[in-house]
């Protein structure tokens, strides 16, 4: 049985590849290995977390003894690294973290895997999963592609460049079997609320003010996080070793547009009269170098790889909007954190 470990499962994008890899191979054991920071929250797997094929680990991906005890004890085949501080406006109140766990975390499961595969990569494969960001901003027009050049300029995005340089390097140097990607910004289920979307729905369910950076022009390519997850199934086991992929949603937004999309479908839900959840949204002070614009060129992954998103904005959003509305009580113990007692609770004594 090919033994994975899936690092970051806990969090949002990670507890969408963990329940896929689980449902759709049962062949595979998953190890998911998360820390359980702020953003990490078991309550996302409840659906797997009694299957056969996958087990929950807490570790913290800087503590370098502790990965290598892992790596030790457990062989692993693959790693699917997702773990990561993910929140721009936490990088810039808190550079060092980001640091720590995006840079130092990454190279302690790298040289984990170098020590542990002794060279032997065949049938072994380290999959990091990165970001947009690392290219900067675009102007009005262009697209990212593979090989446009990084110019970070958040504290976020500069770790991310920096951990994807050294998994470059791994394989350059050691010959370590890598895939990277560089996805748009996620949406869908159990996404933290500290995040554009799933904060104005809570707000907007709360009748709490919506805020906007500035203006609300900044624009982002939007991409479901189920469709993000089939992505980084497709690359894991189909892309030749040392490549990237870049993974977008083709669904460029304006804030403020998607704002208002949101407060429309939020009043239609909601059964409130037209516009009525328009009135709350806020424009607050800009992020200090708020890029303006990101887009995606997913060619290079639709060609070779056969993937295409599956859902546009409009009907992506809404599903989104329905899981919220439908799981309250998720909601409610996130924003309480009351989240944070569910490994006490079902996982302590195993």
């Amino acid at each position: 049985m090919k033994k994975i470990l899936i690092t970051g499962g806990a969090g949002f994008i990670g507890s969408h590849v963990v329940r896929r890899f689980v449902n759709n191979y049962p062949q595979y054991e998953i190890i998911n290995l998360d820390a359980l920071t702020y953003a990490g929250n078991l309550a996302n797997l409840t659906d797997v977390e009694n299957k056969n094929n996958y087990r929950f680990v807490k570790a913290d991906i800087t503590n370098a003894a502790e990965i290598n005890n892992l790596f030790k004890s457990e062989n692993f085949d693959a790693v699917i690294h997702l773990a990561a501080e993910s929140h721009v406006d936490r990088s810039i109140a808190d550079p060092s973290a980001f640091v720590m766990t995006n840079v130092i975390g990454t190279v302690n499961l790298l040289n984990a895997a170098k020590e542990y595969w002794k060279g032997d990569y065949a049938n072994k494969r380290f999959y990091h999963v990165s970001t947009d960001e690392v290219y900067g901003a675009l102007g009005e027009t262009g697209m990212f592609t593979e090989s446009t050049s990084y110019d970070p300029h958040s504290p976020y995005s500069a770790s991310k460049a920096s951990s994807d340089h050294f998994v470059r390097a791994y394989h350059d140097t050691y010959g370590l079997d890598i895939v990277i990607s560089n996805c748009s910004n996620n949406y869908g289920s159990h996404h933290f609320p500290e995040k554009l979307i799933p904060l104005a729905i809570n707000n907007i369910k709360n009748n709490r003010p919506v805020p906007v950076y500035g203006k609300g022009e900044n624009v982002r390519d939007w991409l479901w996080v189920e469709d993000h997850a089939r992505a980084i199934d497709v690359i894991f086991h189909n892309a030749k070793t040392g490549q990237t992929y870049n993974i977008g949603g083709h669904n460029e937004w304006k804030n403020i547009d998607l704002i208002h999309l949101l407060c429309t479908i939020m009043d239609q839900k909601l059964g409130r009269a037209e516009g009525e959840s328009a009135k709350l949204i806020t424009f607050v002070t800009d992020r200090a170098g708020h890029d303006l614009r990101y887009a995606i060129d997913s060619t290079k992954l639709q060609n070779e790889l056969d993937w295409v998103p599956s859902l546009q904005f409009e009907e992506g959003l809404a599903k989104t909007v329905d899981w919220y509305l439908q799981n309250e009580d998720w909601l409610n113990n996130v924003t309480s954190g009351n989240y944070q007692a569910y490994y006490d609770n079902q996982y302590k004594g195993r």
